[in-house]
C-alpha cells in the first residue's frame, strides 16, 4: 500500500471509510446473491422439500429482481454502509500502525510477509470486534428475502432492526456469531491488505510498472482472489450462524454442514463471492488510492 504516514491517521481513516461504503454500494447485489446461494440449503436442514430457488451468480440476481423488485438487491445497504464505514475505516487506518509495531517501530524498514499478515490479522479482529453488530442486521436483512411472498417480515428497517434484536434476545444478540465473524474477518483482511501489500510491491519492482491505476488494479484482483480462497469456509459458516438459528454453535454448523451437504458446500457460492471480493477490492483500492492522493 501507499505510504501512509503522507496523511494522519484520521484522514485515512475517513478516506479508508469512504473507499470502503463506495465499493460497498456499488457491490452489493453479489453480495445479497451471495447470502441466498448460502443460506437456501435451509430447506434440506429442517426437512423442506422442493428444488433449488436460486442458480448461479445470475440466476439468483434476476430471480431476486423478478420476484421482489430491483432495488431487493440492495437490501441490507443501510447497515453495510454502517459496517463499512466503522470496519473499513478502522481495518486499514490501523494496518500501517500496527505494521510499525510488528516490524520494531521501523516505518522504514523492509516488513517481511509474516509481519504484515500478523498486522492484518489485529487490525481485522479489532475492526469487526466493534462492527459486528452491523454486519449481523445486514445479513438478517439480506436472509429475510428469502421468505415466501406475503409472509410478515421481521424488520422494517435497520435502525428497526437493530431495536428489535436488543428488545426481542438482548444487547449482547448483536455479537451473534462473533467468533467465525473475527476469524473470517481476520484471516481476509490478511489474505486483502497482505496480498495487496505485497502484490502491488512486486508488481512495482517490475521494469516499466509504476505506482498508476493498473498496478492497483492488479494488486486489487489478487488480493480478492486470496481472500475468497481462504475466507470461504468460515464466509459460510458466519452467514448460517447469522441468518439461521438451527445451530447450536459454530463447530455445530460446521459438522451438519459437512454431513448433509459435504466439504464443497464450504465453497457455495465461490464465484459469486470472488465476484463480489473481487471487483470490491479493485474499487475499494482504487478509490483509496485516489481519494489519499487529493488529501495529501
Amino acid at each position: 500500500m501507499a505510504d501512509q504516514t503522507e496523511i494522519s491517521f484520521a484522514g485515512l481513516f475517513f478516506c479508508s471509510a469512504f473507499a470502503a461504503c463506495f465499493a460497498e454500494l456499488c457491490t452489493i447485489p453479489l453480495d445479497t446473491a451471495k447470502v441466498r446461494l448460502q443460506l437456501q440449503k435451509r430447506a434440506a436442514l429442517s426437512g423442506e422439500g422442493g428444488s433449488p430457488k436460486y442458480k448461479g451468480l445470475l440466476g439468483t440476481i434476476v430471480t431476486i429482481a423478478k420476484e421482489e423488485g430491483l432495488l431487493a438487491l440492495w437490501k441490507g445497504i443501510i447497515p453495510g454502509l454502517h459496517r463499512q464505514f466503522i470496519y473499513g475505516g478502522l481495518r486499514i487506518s490501523l494496518y500501517g500502525p500496527v505494521k510499525a509495531f510488528c516490524s520494531g517501530g521501523n516505518v522504514l524498514a523492509d516488513v517481511s510477509l509474516f509481519q504484515k499478515i500478523l498486522a492484518a490479522l489485529i487490525t481485522g479482529a479489532i475492526a469487526i470486534t466493534l462492527a459486528n453488530p452491523t454486519d449481523l442486521v445486514k445479513v438478517r436483512l439480506q436472509a429475510e428475502g428469502k421468505l415466501p411472498p406475503g409472509a410478515p417480515r421481521r424488520y422494517s428497517g435497520a435502525l428497526n432492526a437493530y431495536y428489535t434484536i436488543i428488545k426481542e434476545e438482548g444487547l449482547v444478540a448483536l455479537w451473534t456469531g462473533l467468533g467465525p465473524n473475527i476469524a473470517r474477518n481476520a484471516i481476509i483482511n490478511a489474505a486483502e491488505l497482505a496480498s495487496y501489500d505485497q502484490v502491488k510491491q512486486t508488481i512495482l519492482r517490475i521494469p516499466g510498472f509504476t505506482d498508476n491505476i493498473i498496478t492497483h488494479l492488479l494488486a486489487g484482483l489478487g488480493a480478492g482472489f486470496f481472500a475468497v480462497l481462504i475466507g470461504s469456509p468460515i464466509d459460510v459458516v458466519k452467514s448460517r450462524m447469522m441468518g439461521d438459528s438451527i445451530y447450536k454453535s459454530t463447530l455445530d454448523c460446521m459438522v451438519i454442514t459437512l454431513r448433509v451437504e459435504g466439504a464443497l458446500a464450504f465453497y457455495k457460492g465461490f464465484l459469486p463471492n470472488f465476484g463480489r471480493l473481487g471487483s470490491w477490492n479493485v474499487i475499494m483500492f482504487l478509490t483509496l488510492e485516489q481519494v489519499r492522493f487529493i488529501c495529501v
